[in-house]
């Protein structure tokens, strides 16, 4: 089998494409056949060693976490799937290796691929389907008609936001580049700000904040809440789980691998409540390249790289 990995942390300079023997099943776990693996910014922050006292130190690493697949074997207690199912999900970020052949991934964060959708469209919603779902229901805690900002909202993650809010009953607004102003509105959000926007004309307008770019300051986020209304972050670091500590309106979320949110995501992607785009797609073969490229100059826009391994 082949995957790309590397052999210390560091830029997309260390990344190879190499033979790897996939490991069998143990308890709780699924080995799956990858037909495709999508990109997210945490690969590479994630191969960079900003979470290296979770993921350690033991080499060669896989990298990617999100894919779309066929079940090739389960371990021992892992019930819900079977040998042959079309599955999409995640790898736990201490495994990870999603672009590859093969990929082995605990069975909690791997759920039924709807057969609506194809692998390369699947793949592309674990992670921000997962996040947005988390925060906009579970940490945001949105109810039918409330109203939402989504700072970020033509993101992986915002545009999920937006769409899971939308599917739930609520209104939505939110932010994102002028030129990409019509595409927001084709999602249904009204109003539609660019970044950098004024917030004192949003002044007490929303229940939920959700601050998927982490561009908006936390006191400009207060302004444009209505009583008892919640701010969500995204991004946990140091700062923003201190302030999340403290009481008052911002919470920041640490999205977890909880099945039935992915079954939730993947039920919502299936009947076309929930789509993210893929702007590129790549064989296995030339993903270091895009990879590479997608980091560095943040090329394709406006969607997923996706890569397929044939």
């Amino acid at each position: 089998m082949k995957r790309i990995q590397y052999h210390q942390y560091g830029g997309p300079e260390v990344l190879r494409l190499e033979e790897f023997e996939p490991a069998r099943p143990g308890p709780g776990e699924v080995l799956v056949r990858v037909r495709a693996a999508a990109a997210n910014p945490m690969d590479w922050g994630v191969r960079n060693g900003a979470m290296k006292v979770v993921t350690g130190r033991k080499f060669p690493r896989g990298l990617g976490y999100d894919f779309a697949g066929v079940v090739e074997a389960v371990g021992e207690g892992a019930t819900r799937l079977a040998v042959g199912d079309e599955v999409l999900g995640g790898a736990s970020i201490k495994a990870s290796g999603a672009f590859a052949e093969m990929v082995l991934a605990e069975e909690k964060g791997v759920v039924t691929k709807p057969a609506n959708l194809s692998f390369e469209e699947a793949a592309a919603i674990p992670t921000v389907g997962l996040t947005a779902l988390q925060a906009v229901l579970k940490t945001g805690k949105l109810q039918p008609g409330q109203a939402v900002f989504i700072n970020g909202c033509l993101g992986g993650v915002g545009r999920s936001a937006a769409q899971i809010a939308l599917a739930h009953g609520a209104s939505v607004g939110g932010s994102c580049r002028n030129p990409a102003t019509h595409d927001a509105r084709h999602l249904g959000l009204d109003p539609i700000v660019e970044f950098g926007f004024d917030p004192t004309a949003l002044n007490g307008r929303f229940d939920l904040v959700v601050d998927t770019a982490d561009t908006l300051p936390v006191d400009a986020a207060k302004k444009m809440l209505k009583p008892g209304g919640r701010i969500v972050g995204i991004h946990p670091t140091p700062a923003s789980m201190a302030r999340s500590a403290l009481p008052g309106p911002y919470h920041v979320l640490i999205a977890r691998p909880v099945t039935a949110d992915i079954e939730e995501v993947a039920r919502a992607a299936g009947r076309d409540a929930l789509r993210v785009p893929v702007a590129r797609t790549v064989p296995l073969t030339g993903a270091i390249e895009a990879l590479t490229e997608l980091e560095r100059e943040g090329t394709p826009k406006g969607g997923k790289l996706v890569i397929t391994t044939g």
